[in-house]
């Protein structure tokens, strides 16, 4: 409705070539780093970008929801599409069932990884593909590419929108914040269960959620993942809170963020106020799940 208020605004704007038009990555990194909720909106023509073969030269906006947000080093901002299904516009759904953990940095570059859920064989070997754009697509730059006929292929790129519109909700409210051993740093549960149990929305800030993504030899990357909560629970005499998170995306920390062979993958995350978390791990390659227990230090937000 037309003057209806709103909690989203826009707090960075991008032209084609990813210059700032308005905001800035400053501002941007500051609302991930308090758990906003994270929209991309872009604009595009049909057959430029959806069928090379159309007649049709009709503008589209698309404004697509970043479930997971990343914070790098404290100064370096990127979301992940995490519950994207393709679809082929205008009509349906895309030839084959398949997740689209489409990645978008905060300078506009971007990448994509497809997990097939068919279950059809993929003969493919891993590591690094030659890398094409799409034919009769001048707007798509391929970097390049990793796994191709693959399970799991994936590739980054820059697709040379018309405009790159970063919209946050930022209206979380932090109440706790622990060490991975559960030393309250910050908050208090008591404000986290009271919260809970009227009913808000929990979100949570995971530090190093994907350490074990970094090649051996690596540092580690200060990084910090934002998932949000779903079915919560709270043992009332041990005071032990606990939720089950929506879908999330790792991928190997860096600047900028990027995909490559064997440094993502997705699954669903169980997390405690004591720092205990597990990973119920999808292999990107072969669907099969695995769970893995470790420690981290939590930020705790309601809504």
């Amino acid at each position: 409705m037309a003057g209806a208020r709103h909690s989203w605004q826009c707090v960075l704007e991008l032209n084609s070539a990813r210059q700032i038009l308005k905001g800035s990555p400053d501002e941007f990194g500051a609302a991930i780093g308090r758990a906003a909720d994270l929209r991309i909106g872009t604009e595009f023509i049909h057959n430029e970008h959806i069928d090379v073969t159309s007649s049709s030269s009709e503008r589209i906006r698309e404004v697509a929801e970043f479930g997971v947000t990343y914070l790098i080093n404290n100064s370096w901002s990127a979301g992940v599409m995490s519950l994207r299904q393709p679809i082929e516009l205008p009509t349906g759904f895309g030839p084959r069932p398949s997740m689209s953990f489409f990645l978008y940095n905060q300078d506009g570059t971007q990448g994509i990884a497809r997990p097939f859920l068919d279950g059809l064989p993929a003969v493919g070997q891993r590591g690094a593909a030659i890398a094409e754009a799409p034919a009769d697509m001048p707007k798509y730059h391929i970097e390049n590419a990793w796994d191709a006929d693959t399970n799991a292929p994936s590739h980054n790129f820059v697709y040379d929108f018309d405009v790159f519109r970063f919209c946050v909700r930022d209206d979380w409210q932090q109440v706790l914040h622990h060490s991975s051993d559960g030393t309250v740093l910050s908050g208090s549960l008591e404000d986290l269960i009271e919260a809970f149990s009227a009913g808000c929305s929990i979100k949570l800030g995971i530090a190093g959620l994907c350490d074990s993504l970094t090649s051996p030899g690596e540092d580690f990357v200060d990084h910090e993942v934002f998932v949000q909560g779903g079915s919560a629970y709270y043992y009332m005499e041990q005071k032990l809170f606990m939720i089950g998170t929506h879908p999330v995306v790792r991928i190997r920390p860096a600047v900028p963020m990027r995909y490559s062979s064997d440094a993502w993958d997705f699954g669903w995350l169980m997390i405690r106020t004591d720092g205990h978390t597990v990973y119920r791990r999808c292999d990107p390659h072969t669907l099969h799940f695995t769970d893995h227990v470790s420690q981290h230090g939590i930020r705790w937000f309601v809504r």
